[in-house]
């Protein structure tokens, strides 16, 4: 059997293709990522590459070595294959296990005789943190207690020149346990009355330590603060709520505190305001003097405006349609005492309910607030009505009693005139003041005086009766009815006339100069808010 001599003529290409890569001393390392249908086909083609078969026939090489040929290749290329597919997960678990404990040893070389007591730059640098703020929520605000709510993440951020490492990657998280094993800023609220961090389910913290010594440190955290308040323009009154942090032990030639380029942002809904508009917010840094040194206090102030809508439906119009009411008793009758007694008792204490109802959702502010100052002014409207009812009504019974004078003097000029015979009524005579009957019953001794013209018996009374009738006629007076009393029933006074027309054209006046007064006040004061 012949021996196959070597092909020189085959190509570099071929054998990188088939082999994987030409070694220095001229073999031929195999790939051992190349897959079976690969290393067939590339052995097959490489034998049946033009220049070997010119080559097969120049040296009279037999096909059989050209065979076995393919076939050592093949049975060469296999176990290379086989070995690749069964290590190659392999080899990238090592590459996690390696970068796991190269970061390790980092963390543990870093944290080797790291002291977590002392600053960065003790005794060279001032340290610098940079903080901002992203408002989750806000709110609620509390009146009486002149505080409000905030649920926040707190970023700072600081370099630490001892933390610095050389490592596969450029940013490495870490778990926020190791918080405790570094230094970190003492950072407290001034104005907090209670700030709670949240740990469900676990401590709501985010550490990054990147390779230049540079660390990010968030907490998500909810801060109640104070919130003074000027309640002089109350319900239509605008406030300002700050939020003021710094260090707690650091003076300035230790610590500052610097705003990043985000400041302070606020979530669109995060708003949990129900009496109150979020117009906006501005930032700042202050410095305060104190018997320890001087502090950098950071400040972030949130303006606010109220909601009038709720007093306007729960105090202003109770307070209008009270008023109102109180003036309906201009259109009564004055003689209608208990009407009106009723419509103005009923309409005073309304209004005494209304101002103490409205008190109870504000503190205890030794000043008038602008709804104080409308309550006054209608209980005011409300207690004149009363007042006006009150002098109506006296005026009214002293003008009964002069005219009960009048007719009792004109009596007394009557009883002076002279008597006459008045004419005949009901069959009875007018004498004297007295009236006397027919038919009067006589006495013992006496005629009876008779209707019927044929009596022809005289009598004293026929005989003054027939003297007078032959005395020259007299015009007779006759008896006028005695005049009574003139009681004014259905009469309208002239004082209920006229505050028909001043009280509600006082009310309305003073409505007109309130609104417009407090709303052009509002509208300056969102002017002068300063913009981000």
């Amino acid at each position: 059997m012949d021996k196959c001599p070597p092909t020189p003529g085959q190509s570099s290409l071929a054998n990188a293709a088939v082999y994987g890569k030409v070694m220095p001393h001229g073999l031929v390392q195999p790939s051992s990522k190349m897959s079976t249908s690969t290393v067939w086909t590339f052995c097959w083609l490489a034998l049946l590459h033009p220049e070997v078969m010119a080559l097969t026939r120049v040296w009279a090489i037999p096909p059989l070595c050209v065979t076995s040929l393919g076939i050592l290749l093949l049975v060469y290329a296999l176990p290379a294959e086989g070995l690749a597919q069964k290590h190659g997960p392999d080899i990238i678990d090592d590459d996690n296990k390696d970068n796991i404990t190269i970061f390790t040893r980092i963390l543990d070389r870093l944290l080797d005789g790291y002291d977590n007591r002392l600053r960065p730059g003790l005794g060279d640098t001032v340290t610098e943190v940079k903080t901002n703020i992203y408002v989750t929520s806000f709110g609620p605000v509390s009146d009486t207690d002149m505080e409000y709510t905030i649920d926040v993440f707190f970023r700072q951020s600081w370099r630490d020149e001892r933390l610095k490492f050389d490592g596969p990657m450029k940013i490495l998280p870490l778990n926020n346990l190791l918080a405790s094993k570094i230094w970190t800023p003492d950072t407290f609220f001034h104005n907090g009355k209670k700030s709670v961090a949240h740990n469900m389910t676990t401590p709501n913290k985010l550490l990054r330590l990147v390779d230049n010594g540079t660390l990010l440190y968030t907490m998500r955290l909810t801060i109640h603060a104070e919130c003074p308040m000027h309640l002089e323009d109350f319900p239509m009154d605008v406030h300002a709520c700050p939020l003021k942090f710094g260090s707690y032990a650091y003076t300035k030639t230790e610590v500052i505190y610097t705003w990043t380029h985000g400041k302070v942002e606020v979530a669109e809904e995060g708003s949990r305001l129900n009496q109150y508009d979020l117009l906006g917010h501005n930032v700042g840094r202050d410095s305060i003097e104190s018997s320890t040194g001087t502090y950098i206090v950071m400040t972030t102030y949130f303006h606010l405006k109220r909601k009038i809508g709720y007093f306007v439906i729960q105090t202003y119009l109770p307070c209008i349609m009270t008023v109102i009411l109180s003036q309906v008793s201009f259109w009564l009758n004055r003689e209608s005492v208990p009407a009106r007694t009723v419509f103005g008792v009923t309409t005073v204490l309304t209004m005494t309910t209304l101002s103490i109802s409205a008190r109870n959702s504000l503190p205890k502010v030794a000043y008038a607030t602008a709804m104080d100052w409308f309550m006054a002014v209608c209980y005011a409207f409300v207690f004149s009505a009363l007042i006006e009812f009150a002098a109506v009504n006296y005026f009214t019974k002293r003008s009964w009693s002069w005219d009960g004078k009048k007719v009792l003097e004109a009596q007394e000029l009557k009883k002076k005139e002279p008597v006459m015979l008045a004419k005949k009524t009901n069959n009875t005579y007018n004498i004297v003041g007295t009236t006397y009957a027919l038919n009067i019953t006589k006495e013992p001794g006496l005629p009876t005086i008779a209707k019927s013209a044929s009596a022809t018996t005289a009598t004293p009374v026929t005989a003054a009766a027939a003297a007078a009738a032959a005395a020259p006629p007299k015009v007779a007076r006759l008896e006028e009815k005695p005049p009574e009393n003139k009681k004014t029933y259905n009469s309208v006074s002239k004082v209920d006339k006229m505050s028909r027309i001043v009280f509600p054209v006082l009310f309305t006046i003073f409505n007109m100069v309130y609104w417009a007064t407090y709303v052009n006040r509002e509208s300056a004061i969102k002017g002068m808010i300063p913009k981000e």
